[in-house]
């Protein structure tokens, strides 16, 4: 997490209007700002009722030309296989993006502004989650990996992000930030956990399963729409900026994280998540050993980046800051359960929805049997 203060983009209504004509064509009749973390994005709507996002990175990763255009082409490429994901609207030129030289306040800087598709829905995080629901949460992140597995691109090295800090391989670098923690109790917890993370998963990195990331499914990412009187489904997988080479095991173990955000049983959350992942993707033996460090690692990044952004962005901190307060009473709670009793919750939990799963689908005439082709969210 290396973004600072100036680097995060602060364009005003004028600079919107301008951008959303001058480079996409568009005449808006409104536009209001979304909640960010260190990019700016805006929905807008256009005069005949057209609704997008205007996304403006912020500078430091306006730099790197290759890594968003291959972001922007994994969405795409995720859309046209069937998924819920948004896709970037041509500039007036033709183009995916453009690099615009503006002015927030910091003097003239670069900023990568995109269009995309505007999804409905909800975001999870603000509705009661049944397990119906997180087992096809968890089913969804498996079919986002999986369907990335196909993806052919010329420029797949650049997601080879070394050292990149919210990626779950990058768990030890949180040291360098811990003196943000300095004084608060929660602190000798998240040193437990990174130690926890260098013993038992680092030997075993080279046994789990590799994959494109999407990085970041959280409970703010991903959109869902009412589906019939008491059930949802999935209608919006957002924001692929965290996206980089990782492993299939990384990515359920932050989606399960970031379900239990919200919930008032949090423990009850994970087998649910875990059945629907493992309904396509089963984890072998040293994943599913590395389930809770790793779980564990996520909640110590949201909450150790999260204070360390605040120090930089200290008027965005209650977005900031969303993850971390929910997340310290969660990591405390696993801490003190411990590995076994938590993965024996997790593991029972799953078995028990999965049999119940597939009564169901059974009963349904559907597909029961993991599924190596995609798979429907």
């Amino acid at each position: 997490m290396s973004i600072q203060k100036q680097n995060k983009p602060r364009l005003s209504p004028a600079q919107v209007t301008d951008i959303s004509g001058r480079v996409f064509g568009l005449t808006l009749s409104s536009s209001r700002p979304l909640p960010s973390y260190d990019d700016q994005n805006f929905h807008v709507v256009s005069v005949d009722g057209r609704e997008f996002v205007l996304k403006i990175m912020n500078s430091a990763d306006s730099q790197n030309l290759e890594l968003l255009q291959l972001q922007t082409d994994c969405m795409n490429f995720l859309q046209q296989n069937g998924l819920p994901a948004q896709s970037a609207v041509q500039t007036v030129g033709g183009d995916m993006m453009s690099l615009e030289e503006l002015d927030c306040g910091f003097g003239v800087q670069k900023y990568l502004v995109r269009l995309l598709t505007y999804l409905p829905g909800t975001p999870i995080a603000k509705i009661t989650c049944t397990h119906q629901l997180l087992y096809q949460t968890g089913r969804m992140a498996a079919t986002v990996d999986q369907v990335l597995l196909g993806m052919e691109h010329r420029n797949l090295r650049v997601l080879h992000r070394e050292n990149y800090i919210w990626s779950l391989s990058s768990i030890p670098l949180l040291d360098q930030y811990l003196h943000v923690m300095d004084g608060e109790p929660i602190q000798p917890i998240v040193r437990g956990a990174i130690d926890q993370y260098r013993v038992q998963v680092e030997p075993k990195l080279s046994s789990f399963r590799k994959c494109l990331n999407h990085g970041d499914l959280n409970d703010q990412n991903i959109l869902v729409e009412p589906d019939g009187p008491s059930h949802h489904r999935i209608s919006g997988i957002l924001d692929f900026g965290d996206m980089s080479s990782g492993c299939l095991i990384f990515e359920l173990a932050i989606v399960m994280m970031y379900m239990m955000l919200e919930s008032a049983s949090p423990l009850a959350v994970g087998g649910a998540v875990l059945a629907g992942w493992e309904s396509a993707l089963p984890l072998n033996a040293d994943e599913r050993d590395a389930l809770y460090t790793l779980v564990m690692g996520r909640f110590c990044q949201s909450l150790v980046l999260a204070r360390h952004t605040v120090a930089l962005q200290p008027e965005n901190e209650e977005y900031l800051m969303i993850s971390a307060r929910n997340g310290m009473p969660i990591l405390r709670q696993l801490w003190e359960k411990g590995k076994q009793e938590v993965q024996r919750i997790w593991f029972e939990d799953a078995a028990r929805i999965s049999t119940l799963t597939a009564a169901l689908m059974l009963a349904r005439g559907e597909r029961t049997q993991p599924n190596t082709a995609p798979i429907s969210a």
